[in-house]
């Protein structure tokens, strides 16, 4: 369930953004943002002029107004730019979560009680998928035989992976999620389109773009400056007059778009849905700016069990013996034990056992070995070596072992 964050500037989302700023030009659009609003009729009102004066041969200003023209486009343009890099920042997340989905295949059964590979999104209800260690859940769905661990912290937080098994209250599973151990046969309960990632690409996708109470102030404030400098500047050309001073239409443009907070307003839109997105890229979902905008104000956050922000691969860190075995003897033990143990817990006891104390892998081929691979059921892993029973699993397991 990896997935790698887009980069902001990646050539498909640039292209993408370039593509949804002309559209975004629709004065429909653009009258929700009055900045923007007064720069895009400068800018028609300064590109009619240029070609007005283009038609009737007046050279003398026509460079002049058409710089002054292309400029306010181009501010204009980039405002959307702004914005459609932020918007496809979340298109993007939903692509990947759309593409975790496409790109997971299931091993389906067939008719003759053998099995075929499909992509997860062509199943459907009632349809009966085998899903080994290792392997992520492809749908949602029941399972009907067999036992295994589930990692479902992607889910519900918790990093205990949880025990899921045919016939129990325990049976249900989610697509998405890993098994680590053991086989699953599962029958798919959900319809076509609403798995638990059809439904997250829909959180996504679907967050709210309503302005906050501090965006709504802002927005005001921007609107009471472009009013006022509005008015300043139309009444320089009476002044100009009156003066004997010629003005032009475009030189009073340009002054009203050096003067109005433009870049302010330009940028406003896009920071809401950058505050989104950056939530998003850690994996929590803000449904509008109201709520990221609340979130700036909590202090404390109190989680519950099934809360816990966690990766879900537990890790060994230390070994601790008891009273009269080394250290040296106990990772010893733990190694041997976990080497049938394919689950990240295992692996990390492995690992940890060959950093801190130098133990390799063993060749043990030779000798009268008999591997214990970890099972959901019994809840451990070991080896039978030259008639030592070495165990590694959960407490009450082990003791029952005893």
């Amino acid at each position: 369930m990896a997935r790698k964050p887009a980069r902001l500037f990646s050539r498909e989302l640039v292209l993408a953004a370039i593509r949804d700023s002309f559209p975004k030009l629709d004065p429909r659009s653009q009258v929700r943002n009055p900045v923007m609003f007064i720069v895009e009729l400068g800018s028609v009102i300064t590109t009619v002029t240029f070609f007005l004066q283009l038609a009737r041969g007046e050279y003398s200003q026509l460079w002049f107004v058409g710089v002054i023209a292309f400029w306010l486009w181009l501010t204009v343009l980039f405002a959307n730019f702004a914005e459609a890099i932020a918007e496809g920042r979340g298109k993007a997340q939903a692509d990947a979560l759309r593409a975790t989905r496409t790109t997971t295949v299931a091993h389906r059964r067939t008719d003759t009680g053998g099995t075929e590979d499909v992509p997860a999104p062509n199943l459907q209800r009632g349809d009966i998928v085998v899903v080994s260690a290792g392997e992520i859940i492809p749908a949602d769905g029941e399972a009907i035989e067999g036992v295994g661990s589930v990692d479902e912290s992607a889910i519900t937080g918790e990093s205990a992976p949880v025990i899921r098994e045919a016939g129990g209250d325990r049976s249900a599973v989610t697509g998405g999620t890993k098994l680590l151990s053991d086989q699953l046969v599962v029958m798919v309960t959900q319809e076509p389109g609403k798995s638990f990632l059809d439904r997250m690409i829909a959180l996504v996708e679907g967050a709210e773009r309503r302005k906050t109470p501090n965006e709504i102030a802002l927005n005001i404030l921007l609107a009471g400056l472009t009013i006022t400098f509005l008015a300043a500047v139309v009444t320089l050309r009476p002044f100009a007059i009156y003066a004997g001073t010629s003005l032009s239409q475009t030189v009073l443009i340009a002054l009203l778009v050096s003067l109005i907070p433009t870049t302010i307003g330009a940028l406003l839109s896009a920071i809401g849905i950058a505050g989104i997105d950056r939530l998003v890229q850690r994996n929590v979902l803000a449904m509008s700016g109201r709520a990221v905008e609340a979130s700036g104000d909590v202090d404390v956050l109190l989680l519950d069990k099934t809360g816990t922000i966690t990766l879900g691969n537990r890790q060994a860190t230390e070994f601790v013996p008891v009273d009269g075995v080394s250290p040296e003897e106990l990772a010893e033990a733990a190694q041997l034990s976990s080497l049938a143990d394919e689950t990240p817990e295992g692996r990390s006891i492995v690992v940890l056992a060959k950093e801190r104390y130098g133990l390799r892998g063993r060749e043990v081929g030779e000798q009268t070995a008999t591997f214990i691979p970890f099972s959901a059921t019994t809840r451990m892993s070991g080896v039978d070596l030259n008639g030592r029973k070495l165990r590694k699993g959960a407490a009450d397991a082990v003791k029952r072992f005893v």
